[in-house]
């Protein structure tokens, strides 16, 4: 199922910028999204609804450098509530992104597959939490609400960033690959998905 998607509070446009937001720009959407109320009046500017409450917790679907902690807790300054190893249904893993520099390093990205399922790591973060979380992210991706489950089959719905990416995959860098090798690892995720992410070829 494609999921429920809207667009995330910097959304303007389909950029294909790194997927590390640097320098002012991030400290100022940084600076934003800790505030809810903030966020809530740029949300109405916009003519958008901010969903939930600060405190409405949610599960956040990582698939990419995310799974990895150095990414997630150290760079990003993410604190989950939880994380569980689990996946999520009628999505394929893809490398169809524009990174940096161009053409040797495609940042992962989800696509609609029926009968496929993507593994990753799920977090429960407050929505607070996963406005900081925007602020860090590339324009160019969009939240998808997605059907999944945990390692033990316990079904949740979760939320993944979704970009409109290339008809063709290019090829992560060694350093990006790595990251998904490592955080699927550390977290647990079951051996065959290791051994995909080992036979996927990086560029050189």
């Amino acid at each position: 199922m494609d999921g429920l998607a809207w667009a995330t509070p910097w959304a303007e446009q389909r950029s294909t910028e790194s997927v590390i937001v640097a320098g002012p720009m991030l400290r100022l959407r940084s600076l934003i999204a800790s505030s809810w109320t903030l966020s809530r009046l740029l949300h109405g500017l916009r003519g958008r609804r901010l969903e939930g409450s600060a405190q409405e917790q949610v599960w956040y679907f990582a698939y990419g450098a995310n799974m990895h902690d150095s990414a997630f807790q150290s760079r990003r300054k993410m604190r989950p509530l939880e994380w569980r190893a689990g996946r999520v249904f009628g999505y394929r893993l893809r490398f169809n992104l524009d990174g940096r520099p161009h053409g040797k390093s495609a940042p992962a990205n989800l696509e609609p597959g029926p009968g496929s399922e993507v593994w990753g790591v799920l977090y429960r973060l407050t929505r607070q939490q996963l406005l900081q979380l925007d602020a860090t992210e590339g324009s160019h991706y969009r939240h998808v609400e997605l059907d999944g489950e945990d390692r033990d089959g316990g079904p949740l719905r979760a939320i993944a960033y979704i970009a409109t990416g290339h008809a063709t995959d290019g090829r992560p860098s060694l350093r990006y690959i790595t990251l998904l090798r490592e955080g699927a690892r550390a977290h647990g995720l079951p051996d065959h998905w290791l051994r995909f992410l080992d036979q996927i070829r990086h560029a050189e």
